[in-house]
Formats: C-alpha cells, structure tokens, sequence
C-alpha cells in the first residue's frame, strides 16, 4: 500500500473510531440528559401515548385519560368539574406542558417515577399495559364545593385546613377556569389558551396560593397574640391605654374606626376585637414596635418562603423596615403586610390546634398503577406559633367575635366557632374597592375540626357594601359546616 492510500485509510479509521465514541457517548453517558431535555417532543408524545394516572378526591378521581388515538397523541387529559378542581390539580396540555399537582406530581401520574421501576419492568416481562400511577389529595369533595359555590360568580379564593394535622380540605379559586379546553394539540386548543391568557380576571391566576392581599383587620389576632406572649397583656379582659381617635406616632394622621360610636376608647382586647378597633390595636401594634411583631407574625409562617405544600405558594410578608407610624398600620393588616388566603387559614388553624401550626399539605399518598402505596405523608409541626396559654386566649377573642361581634353570620347550630372579620383597604390613597376576609374555625362535638379563610375581592359594587361580616362569613361558615356537619 503506497503513502498516500496508508494516510487516507488511517484517516478514515480515526473517523470511523471518533463516530463510535461519539454514540456510544451520546447513547451511554447523555443519553438521560437528552431523554429528559424539555424540547426534546418525543417526551410529549411518551406522556400520552398511554393512559395517565389520577388525581383522587374523596376516593373517585376528578381527572380521565380519554383515548384519543392520534397520529402521535393516543390519550387527552380531561377533567370531571374542571373549573371547581384547577386550582389543586393544575392542567396537563400536549401543547403547554404542565402546572401544579400534575407537574409536580408528573412522575407518578405519568408512570416514570424511578420508585414504579419494578412495577413498570414487571408489566414489560408479563405483558402488562403501561399506565401512571394516582395522587390521592387531601381534599374534602364536599368543602371544595361549598367553598365553589360559596364563591360562584366573585373574584376571590378560600382555603381549609384541618387544625390538627395540616391537610388542606378545600383550595378553591374564582374565576376558574377548565383545564381541559386546552389539553390537546388543536387550534381549538390554542384559542382557548390564549383567551384565558388575555383575560383580565386572570382565571388562571391561583388566588389561594400564589396571590398576596393586605390581610386587614384579620391579622389584629397576630398583634395580640404578640401582645400576650410579649406580656403586655395577661387576659382578654385587661384594659387597654387607647385614646379614639389615636394619632399616628411620630405624625399628624389621625387613625379612626369603622364608627365613632363604636366603644373602642380604652376598651378591653375583648371589646377591641369584636368590634374590630382599630385604634386599640394599631397602638398596640406602634407600641410593640416592628421587631416583636415580626417575630410573631413569622411563627405564624410569614416571610418564610419554604411553605411548599408540595406546591409553593407566594411569600406572605410581615415588613422589615417600618417607621413607627408604618408599624401601627402593619398591626392591623394594612400598609405593606400581604398574606395569601393559605397563610390566614394557617393562622386560624395553629390558634385552633392550641397554638402548634402543622405543615399544611395537598397530598396524602402516591399510589403504583395497581394501587399499591409508593408514599404516604407523615404530619410534621412547622413551628409552635404560641403557647397553649395564648391560644386559647385567642380562642376566646375569636369566639366572641362569633358570639356577639362582626362574625355572628359565620354561627352554627351546636358547633363552636371562632373567627375575625377583615375589610381591607388597597389601590393609590384606599381608591379600590376593599377586600373582604374572614378567618375562623369550628369544632364539632364530634372531634372534627377545619380552619378556614376566606378572602373576596371587590365585593360589592359600593365600598360601604362590603365587609368580611356580611359577604366572606357565610361562605366560610358554608365551608366549616360541610366538614364538621357533612
């Protein structure tokens, strides 16, 4: 063999040896990263080309897989009360991927969790259809639906919480919208996504986890649990030092009260809290001062931004830099304190549950294909947000409130009800129309318990309208009694 023929040949070998390497490290090494790559489509077309797991609530699923039998999609999500469930299980789309519960849970509902790898490799050996495995929630079917209805036709969101383990029985959202006008590949599909979208009312918009309101008067029951655990005050009953009106420290603002007939001067927590006195506790908040306030506020979850229940919602904030008279507007749920519907639930169910705040959560099991258990959820304490002593002085300021405060519309025949009543104000100088809250809980005689808050917004088309008495109550009562009575 000449020279020249020898160099092409060694050439060729070493293409020849590179191209081998090259798969084989494509084929071996990157083979998972390519497999698991987001734009790689073949992922999609794998995620429906068999049946998909469900979402359980109450012990029926609330999602299908309808065979389809496309060019490249066999299987279409669909829903069973779409618009009621979105919030909690989110949409599964060939086109738009996934959100909430079916992304986070997409492993199991999809059969690809490495946990149903013997399940999976089983059913290849014997000939076994393929199919994903199910998410069991939390979720009380009937709660769900007091709190959809409850709502119907007003923007605004509810979330219950069962005190003494942390499970969330109802996670409702309004407007809503259904998941499964664009769970497939069509322009029907596309349309339906981009109108949503566009809508100004942001149906898509999770409103109990991922949006933030100014908790108004509802977050009075954290300035005085700080009052109490600070021991600035020892009982309901004690007086406070509260001028009406009272002057903001340090300025010349003048805070006020719903009426000036209300007996707010001086008044008893007791007396402040069923009438909602602002003064009484705007003072009380000034004269904490904002580092006691916070501390407590964060024992109850705010600013912690871990609270994932698996899915995160948005920080609930309690503010760091106050001035003084910023300090007296935080402790009555206004000037830049923001909660999510979640947290105040939270903070109603750690008063209940005697001050322990457990770890609130969507999910109770993950379930093979043939449902044998892949989890279950073990109950966790996320922080003892005051002493058992506080908390049942909470309890008492909360139940008067029921008894013969603003809440007496969140009563209920043989159950004992604690809750607080919110109107908060918002938008350049107050201009927008006030959000109304209510925060409470009920005990059944029968040791069955739920922690509910309510939040509506812009509820009624005049501002002296609205308040949490009169519109958030009787849909949180509707809640509490389809657990306690249901």
């Amino acid at each position: 063999m000449n020279k020249p023929i020898r160099r092409v040949s060694v050439f060729c070998l070493v293409l020849v040896l590179a191209l081998l390497v090259r798969t084989n490290w494509v084929q071996g090494v990157q083979a998972q990263a390519w497999a698991s790559n987001q734009h790689n489509d073949r992922n999609k077309y794998d995620r429906y080309a068999y049946p998909r797991g469900n979402i359980i609530v109450g012990g029926q699923p609330v999602t299908n897989s309808d065979f389809v039998n496309g060019l490249r999609y066999k299987y279409k999500r669909s829903w069973v009360d779409g618009p009621m469930y979105a919030p909690v299980t989110g949409y599964s789309s060939q086109s738009f991927g996934t959100s909430q519960l079916e992304s986070l849970e997409d492993g199991i509902l999809a059969g690809t969790d490495s946990r149903l790898f013997f399940r999976n490799t089983l059913d290849m050996l014997t000939g076994g259809d393929k199919k994903g495995g199910n998410v069991v929630t939390t979720i009380n079917a009937k709660a769900q639906k007091a709190a959809f209805e409850g709502l119907g036709n007003k923007k605004g969101a509810a979330v219950a919480i069962d005190p003494r383990t942390g499970a969330i029985l109802a996670l409702v959202s309004t407007p809503s919208y259904d998941p499964g006008t664009f769970s497939g590949s069509t322009a029907a599909d596309a349309k339906a996504w981009t109108d949503l979208n566009a809508d100004p009312n942001k149906p898509m918009l999770n409103r109990a986890l991922r949006e933030t309101y100014p908790p108004g008067s509802t977050f009075k029951l954290i300035t005085a649990a700080a009052a109490f655990e600070t021991g600035m005050f020892q009982n309901p009953e004690d007086k406070t030092d509260t001028p009406n009106p009272y002057t903001l420290p340090g300025t010349k603002t003048v805070l006020k009260n719903a009426s000036d007939t209300e007996p707010c001067e001086n008044a008893t927590l007791l007396v402040g809290m069923d009438f909602s006195c602002n003064t009484v506790f705007g003072k009380i908040g000034a004269d904490l001062g904002k580092d006691k306030l916070r501390a407590q506020a964060e024992k109850f979850g705010f600013n912690n931004s871990q609270v994932d229940v698996p899915i995160r919602p948005s920080t609930s904030v309690f503010p760091t830099n106050s001035s003084p008279d910023g300090t007296a507007m935080d402790a009555i749920g206004q000037h830049d304190t923001r909660a999510t519907p979640l947290q105040m639930a939270m903070v109603a169910a750690a008063i209940a549950n005697n001050g322990s705040l457990m770890q609130p959560y969507l999910v109770d099991q993950e379930q093979a294909g043939n449902l044998a258990v892949v989890s279950k959820h073990s109950e966790k304490q996320l922080s003892q947000a005051v002493s058992p002593a506080t908390a049942q002085k909470l309890q008492q300021l909360m139940e008067s409130v029921v008894k013969n405060g603003t809440g007496t519309k969140a009563q209920i025949d043989g159950v004992t009800v604690g809750g607080k009543t919110g109107t908060a104000q918002h938008g350049q100088d107050n201009s927008g129309l006030p959000f109304a809250w209510f925060m409470s809980y009920a005990k059944g005689a029968d040791g069955k318990q739920v922690a509910v808050a309510v939040v509506v917004e812009d509820g009624a088309a005049e501002s002296r309208e609205i308040s949490g008495g009169s519109i958030a109550a009787p849909i949180a009562k509707s809640v509490m009694e389809a657990v306690v009575k249901g």
